[in-house]
């Protein structure tokens, strides 16, 4: 026998060994605990580990929640900027504020899924703290731009070095945390890009406010400066708290490391045992249910490029900029509230389809109703209830993707990379649909400059609902009709219904 012959055995056991591990604590769980659902996902009732997950929530959602706020700062501080002079400073003409803005999400396309593919093979604290401190200089240097091809290349550049985060961070929570945990803390980090959109126009008032002019320097570029210091600081730090993988993780105890590895093993779904990134990226790609997500992951972001034009959105009311900055924190801290209690409903239930459905109709409310009138009051109300719908579905969506695709954590990362790709696709092409020639009912262009403003993001949402109930009926047909036989089953994917 050849020693890659010995390896391949060797590997074969494992996963043998894994898959058998999981079907035995399925049943274990049926016989003796009686909570388990039609899924395995189990609730936690062992006081020691209810102790770790609290621990795991001290040490990682602070520090990646933060990190993801100072993401969301850095790319979107353009769109603040725009109120201070970005356009008129830098000379920028017709669409070149679009293409400015578009442009960083050729960089997140292009890294996202070989930073994840890296990601397995390396340490992910210092991976994603390096990162880190990259895209805060680059960030920084925008400040040091002075017409249209330097905001291409700064824009273009943070794409790149900010694109391993997000997907990055989500495969981390996923090593971490079991199905019943994963959306409601998925939600808790995505709370911070919603706040980071609510604080975001505070933060650039009180800059534009006390430090335009300040040596000479226009206070859009202090926001730059500013900002790119704070992250880089941060970036210092988090390469100290984020964990790599529960077995080598510094900061919790021997028992406690044991622990968190076998309680997210046995959770995970038609577990394989690990392969390589190649493998891991060749599975995503030939499974049928990554498309789905791919798909609705697209159609999603589609209807959520708003966000990108938020503070111009709001400047349309007609109020000054100081008032029109601090108008953009309600909305955003109303969504991240309720996005939080609703992904937390759906770990509650196990169920994903009619919670993003549900989030689906509302926001398709608030966008009729800012299509219908022009009254400052009622848009307002609008702009609420549609962000309120579109940010009930981030959360729940992605971590549907994490439960149900996680045969291995190659898998696992590639699917989530590819959905994440799929996402930033869709924010390349809708900037362009933010014309500034079509304010003030520029908060509503949803149509590329058609007349039925409304049409277009109502089709997508539609699209995206009959992929939901595909992937429902999908995930669904393998069921078998009898219960007690389903639960005694391997799992091969999260919940469904």
């Amino acid at each position: 026998m050849t020693p890659q012959d010995h390896k391949m055995g060797v590997e074969t056991l494992d996963a043998e060994k894994q898959n058998a591990a999981h079907e035995e604590y399925s049943a274990e769980v049926l016989d003796k605990k009686g909570n388990g659902d039609y899924s395995g996902a189990v609730a936690k009732s062992d006081p020691e580990e209810i102790k770790l997950v609290k621990k795991l929530d001290k040490w990682i959602m602070p520090t990646l929640w933060l990190m993801y706020w100072l993401n969301y700062l850095d790319r979107n501080a353009i769109t603040l900027a725009r109120l201070n002079g970005f356009e008129e400073d830098l000379n920028l003409q017709g669409s070149q504020y679009n293409t400015s803005v578009s442009i960083l999400f050729v960089g997140y396309v292009l890294g996202q899924i070989p930073s994840n593919m890296i990601i397995t093979r390396v340490r992910p604290s210092w991976y994603m703290g390096g990162f880190m401190m990259a895209w805060a200089v680059v960030s920084s240097l925008t400040a040091v731009a002075q017409n249209y091809t330097g905001a291409l290349l700064t824009r273009f550049f943070l794409g790149i070095v900010e694109a391993p985060y997000y997907p990055g961070a989500l495969y981390m929570l996923s090593t971490f945390y079991t199905r019943k945990e994963l959306a409601t803390r998925i939600s808790i980090l995505y709370s911070g890009n919603v706040l980071a959109s609510a604080f975001a126009g505070l933060i650039a008032a009180g800059v534009f406010e006390g430090m335009d002019g300040l040596a000479g320097i226009k206070g859009w570029r202090w926001l730059f400066i500013l900002q790119g210091a704070v992250t880089f600081v941060v970036a210092i730090v988090a390469c100290f708290t984020l964990p790599d993988e529960p077995l080598t993780t510094r900061w919790l105890t021997p028992e406690q490391r044991q622990l968190a590895h076998d309680r997210v093993l046995r959770d995970t779904v038609g577990q394989k045992g690990d392969g390589n990134p190649w493998s891991g990226l060749r599975e995503a790609i030939v499974d049928p249910k990554v498309w789905v997500f791919i798909v609705l992951q697209h159609l999603h972001l589609a209807t959520n490029g708003f966000k990108n034009f938020f503070p111009t959105i709001v400047n349309t009311l007609g109020f000054n900029t100081t008032v029109t900055l601090v108008l953009t924190c309600p909305p955003f801290l109303i969504a991240g509230a309720l996005s939080i209690l609703w992904a937390k409903s759906s770990g509650h239930f196990n169920e994903s389809t009619w919670h993003i459905t549900i989030s689906k109709i509302v926001a398709t409310v608030g966008f009729v109703l800012a299509c219908a009138t022009m009254n400052v009051g009622a848009r307002y109300f609008a702009m609420c209830v549609f962000t309120i719908g579109t940010y009930g579905v981030n959360s729940i969506l992605l971590a549907w993707v994490g439960n149900t695709c996680g045969q291995t954590r190659e898998k696992k990362a590639s699917a989530l990379a590819l959905a994440n790709v799929s996402a930033t696709l869709s924010l390349i092409w809708t900037p362009y649909l933010w014309p500034k020639s079509d304010a003030p009912r520029l908060a509503y262009e949803v149509d590329a400059g058609q007349a039925e403003q409304e049409d277009q993001t109502d089709r997508f949402r539609g699209y995206a609902i009959l992929c939901l109930l595909d992937m429902n009926w999908n995930l669904g047909r393998d069921r078998p009709i009898y219960p007690e036989v389903f639960n005694t089953m391997p799992k091969t994917y999260g919940y469904y219904d």
